[in-house]
């Protein structure tokens, strides 16, 4: 924006000075060469009238000293013809007298008792102000006199006045230019400062408002609502954190001690009421889970991340060899397929929990002697491929909304998995879509962005993604929706 204001400022200025140099430089230029014109029009008189009295004398003899004095001066050429139109004097020592300039139109119309004023070029090529004037008393012409005057001091004189101007305009600009600079710098300064403090904020954490003294008006009472309601968000955020990790601890204890007084009425019951009993568990559980699936949303929405390089292939190795033994125990094998793919852009942890939730679905509903595939596509994009049931292409549709489940799905599932990884991966900065697999099966698409080369200085201000991940002693896993 400071570059934006001084070049606006500075166009402003160069169409000011525009509008009033040139003017003034075309002007000068009109003047110099009319006052010059004048000048030799008046010369070319007074010599005319010097000629015509030694001509009529018929002191002939004077007229080689009168143009030739004047020539010396000035650095005009003169001329003089008799009534016959030749040469009587030129003030040039290598013209010659005696020639006949008769035909000449300037030399004939003086002849004729016409002066002549224009603008022509000599044998030099040279333009010159030419003046012929006719060497008469009353009616009786006696001779002709043409002076001519070289333009190129005339042309010296104009543009050493454009140089000036120019020089003139230079110093403005650069003096405009700096006030542009210090009037923008005092302008943007509470621009810059609320830009770091969004980006602070966005980071989630605004340690330095923005600067509310400086700039206009207008600005100053930005910065201070923006850091008004950076105040406000940010209390409203620890708030619903605080919410989240005592929610968090507090709903353990009363879960898990329900859990523990149900497993211990088995013995005192009747063995038909065994199944209910276990049922009574099974809810809990999904109910434990659930809780744990909401405050890690929860989480997710309230901590600002920041995405960085993590290398695909590693934790896809790390993953799949976390979760084999617990595939092994259901028969389902886990193949790594594909061309390496380097580094991508995901918030740190994001990675490991995306694929540790598609494994989860994909295990749950993938049939025994079937295999799960995590599929590298060119193009960063990772496949995680099941041979179960599949799902239709309206339940594809509606797979990532909070609490949703197939109407094939187990009863304890939560509907909250797929809804979080879309949130990691959105937050990663790439795409997630549900395919149909082929043959049977779905195929989960995470599509991120390239980070091959780049090494990332982000810091990660996020939880601890690790409620979805295989234990050994436990079967349980997140459902698919």
């Amino acid at each position: 924006m400071t570059r934006r204001l001084i070049l606006s400022y500075l166009v402003l200025a160069v169409l000011v000075l525009a509008g009033l140099e040139i003017p003034l430089g075309y002007l000068y230029a009109r003047g110099e060469t009319s006052r010059v014109s004048q000048s030799v029009e008046r010369d070319a008189s007074m010599l005319a009238e010097v000629t015509e009295e030694n001509i009529e004398k018929s002191r002939l003899d004077a007229l080689p000293e009168v143009v030739g004095d004047y020539a010396e001066r000035t650095g005009g050429h003169v001329v003089v013809t008799d009534t016959q139109g030749i040469v009587l004097a030129d003030s040039d020592p290598a013209g010659r007298t005696g020639v006949s300039l008769a035909t000449q139109p300037d030399i004939a119309r003086a002849l004729n008792n016409r002066p002549t004023v224009t603008i022509t070029t000599d044998d030099d090529g040279r333009d010159v102000l030419s003046a012929t004037m006719p060497g008469s008393s009353g009616t009786t012409v006696r001779g002709a006199l043409r002076l001519t005057y070289p333009l190129d001091q005339v042309s010296t004189r104009v543009h050493r006045i454009w140089g000036a101007l120019a020089l003139a305009g230079a110093g403005i600009l650069a003096v405009v230019a700096l006030v542009a600079y210090s009037l923008a710098r005092w302008i943007t300064r509470p621009l810059r400062t609320l830009e770091a403090a969004t980006t602070q904020l966005a980071e989630g954490q605004l340690t330095t408002p923005p600067d509310a003294t400086a700039g206009p008006p207008e600005l100053r009472r930005l910065a201070t609502a923006f850091t008004h309601t950076a105040t406000r968000l940010q209390h409203l955020l620890k708030a619903q954190q605080a919410f989240a990790s005592e929610a968090s601890h507090q709903l353990k204890t009363p879960l898990t001690a329900l859990r523990l007084r149900l497993e211990n009425f088995e013995p005192h019951l009747d063995p038909r009421a065994h199944g209910s009993l276990e049922e009574a568990v099974g809810e809990v559980e999904r109910l434990g889970r659930m809780v744990q699936g909401l405050l890690a949303l929860a989480r997710l929405e309230n901590t600002a991340t920041t995405p960085e390089p993590v290398d695909l292939d590693t934790v896809l190795a790390e993953r799949a060899a976390m979760w084999e033994p617990l595939a092994a125990e259901q028969y389902v094998a886990l193949d790594i397929t594909g061309p390496p793919v380097g580094h991508v852009w995901a918030i740190p942890g994001a990675l490991e929990e995306i694929v540790d939730n598609l494994l989860a679905n994909a295990l749950r509903v993938s049939p025994p002697s079937t295999t799960i595939t995590l599929h590298r596509a060119p193009g960063t994009e990772l496949h995680v491929i099941d041979q179960g049931p599949g799902l239709s292409e309206a339940d594809r549709e509606r797979a990532f909304d909070r609490f949703w489940r197939s109407s094939a799905s187990h009863h304890d599932s939560t509907g909250l998995g797929l809804p979080i990884v879309r949130h990691l991966v959105d937050a990663s900065g790439g795409t997630i879509s549900l395919h149909s697999a082929p043959g049977t099966g779905l195929d989960a698409r995470i599509r991120l962005r390239p980070a091959a080369g780049h090494r990332g200085d982000a810091h990660w201000r996020g939880e601890d993604f690790g409620s979805h991940l295989p234990h050994r002693r436990r079967r349980q896993a997140a459902g698919r929706g």
